[in-house]
């Protein structure tokens, strides 16, 4: 048995794809995962399960969803470790506690490729915005104050580039990482 992390694209968000986090950890559940926890409203799962391929667990996630909640929602599946494993690889600039900073990490869903998605987006805004390309994810962090001048930040929902990505937020993810 192994421990894995799902991150739903997407899920209630400005009333958008609403989802029951109690009703998604009980049809987790049926589906055979123990152990099922969500974390926030936002479609952050952790669950244990027969150690299995990775994008095996994401197509049953995803085809239940379309089934008990009509709604196609794309699914990001890594084994807990490999997230602890990537959080150790974060740059310096990565995660601190500054204030003025705002800390994402960007989960790039196969079959695209972070390094694809990165050229997609184009260069981050010089002072304003840091990006570190790691496995298939990408290290993200912007200015709070100029966000809204941030080149990333105006593309990352962008038709070709959202729906391949999933973001969530160091904070998150250090939580997530030891649940």
């Amino acid at each position: 048995m192994k421990r894995y992390i799902a991150l739903l694209r997407g899920i209630n968000i400005s009333g958008k794809n609403k989802l029951s986090m109690p009703e998604l950890k009980s049809r987790l559940i049926e589906l055979g995962y123990t152990d099922v926890l969500t974390y926030l409203n936002s479609g952050n799962v952790i669950f244990t399960a027969h150690e299995n391929e990775e994008s095996i667990f994401a197509d049953t996630i995803r085809s239940m969803i379309l089934e008990r909640f009509d709604l196609d929602i794309p699914v990001c599946v890594m084994p807990q470790e490999k997230l602890e494993a990537l959080l150790g690889k974060a740059p310096d600039w990565w995660g601190t506690d500054g204030k003025d900073r705002y800390d994402n990490l960007i989960f790039v869903i196969p079959p695209a490729a972070a390094q694809s998605i990165s050229e997609k987006i184009g260069e981050p805004t010089m002072e304003l915005e840091q990006v570190f390309i790691c496995e298939n994810a990408i290290f993200w962090s912007f200015d709070r104050k100029k966000y809204a001048k941030a080149n990333w930040w105006k593309k990352t929902a962008s038709p070709g580039i959202g729906e391949w990505i999933t973001i969530r937020t160091a904070n998150t993810l250090r939580k997530i990482a030891v649940l």
